[in-house]
């Protein structure tokens, strides 16, 4: 995309004249003020920028933003969005999805979109329930949690966004709560300088229909005791007084203190995001405690887009045909009278 001569933006140049809609209290405003904030860093056109969704609460984000976008079907924003971007490369794109849109009707368009590594940015609204259709369980609800349609409490594992996707080949997965705005914006804009898809999930909070899921990690009385928030390059250290990281310990990722048993800042894991063995990332979003926020993974590779333009310029290098007329003559021809 282009990125020259651009028009310095405010992030008021980014939200559109629509009413916002959604329920009071929703991290979706924070989702949507972070990403109006994190465009004009970017330093992007808006009119190269857009943004596709599904269905859900969060679909309506394409309504709030002053760019170009688009409304699309139940979990099909991965293949609009890649219809998007392969004709016309130039453009910014991002696709706005949710837990059920993305891992329940559209689950193989998303571990599709991942594994091809097309240049666009997913961001997944994650609050572990059906928010729109009020309040059934969805692919992310916990065992034994009660909703509209599980009375009696969810018999179905959940899925975990982040280990689906690394397992579908993803080569950047962030994961960030909704109730931070700062470092939401800054994963944002780091999305998009990635080449390749990055998905990014939010732990957002519902609060009609799930209210206070992640409050156990995202409450800010006890948030930097409960989370990890990782940096490449730098040691996995956590809690109030930084006095807490993670080492490995066999094949199991273990908490230690600081301080205590010889162990020193220098003996923790430090956080190697660009890996491409994906085994300590797997590691690091099924972790419980501390919960690992963050860039996780950030690994480059050749992009869909890549790998097709160096196809098509190896067959066209071998080719005998130059015109189209080339190919309809070659080989037997007959001619009909």
């Amino acid at each position: 995309m282009e990125t020259t001569n651009i028009k310095k933006y405010t992030f008021k140049d980014f939200a559109s004249n629509q009413e916002v809609r959604w329920c009071p209290g929703c991290d979706d405003y924070v989702i949507l003020r972070s990403m109006q904030k994190a465009l004009p860093e970017i330093g992007v056109k808006k009119e190269d920028v857009v943004f596709i969704s599904g269905i859900g609460c969060s679909s309506r984000f394409p309504y709030y933003m002053d760019t170009y976008g688009m409304h699309g079907i139940h979990g099909r924003a991965p293949a609009i969005a890649s219809g998007v971007k392969l004709a016309n490369p130039s453009l910014s794109v991002w696709v706005i999805t949710g837990d059920g849109d993305s891992m329940a009707i559209g689950g193989n368009h998303f571990i599709h979109v991942l594994r091809r590594n097309i240049d666009l940015n997913m961001i997944l609204f994650n609050n572990e329930i059906y928010g729109l259709t009020k309040g059934q369980f969805s692919p992310t609800s916990l065992v034994g949690q009660k909703t509209k349609s599980s009375p009696y409490g969810n018999t179905q594992p959940p899925f975990h966004p982040g280990e689906l996707a690394i397992g579908a080949q993803a080569r950047f997965f962030a994961r960030i709560g909704g109730n931070t705005p700062k470092e939401m914006t800054q994963i944002f804009i780091e999305a998009e300088k990635f080449n390749g898809t990055s998905l990014i999930e939010i732990l957002q909070n519902c609060v009609i229909f799930n209210d206070g899921c992640y409050t156990k990690y995202t409450d800010k009385d006890i948030r930097e005791d409960k989370q990890l928030f990782v940096e490449h390059g730098k040691p996995m250290i956590f809690g109030k007084n930084r006095d807490k990281g993670l080492m490995l310990n066999k094949l199991k990722l273990e908490v230690v203190a600081i301080g205590e048993n010889g162990i020193e800042q220098e003996d923790l894991l430090v956080h190697n995001a660009k890996d491409e063995d994906p085994t300590l990332h797997q590691m690091l979003v099924r972790l419980e405690y501390p919960l690992v926020t963050g860039i996780i993974r950030s690994f480059d590779d050749v992009t869909l887009e890549e790998r097709e333009d160096a196809l098509t310029a190896e067959v066209k290098s071998k080719s005998n045909f130059v015109t189209t007329d080339d190919l309809f003559f070659s080989g037997e021809t007959y001619q009909v009278y």
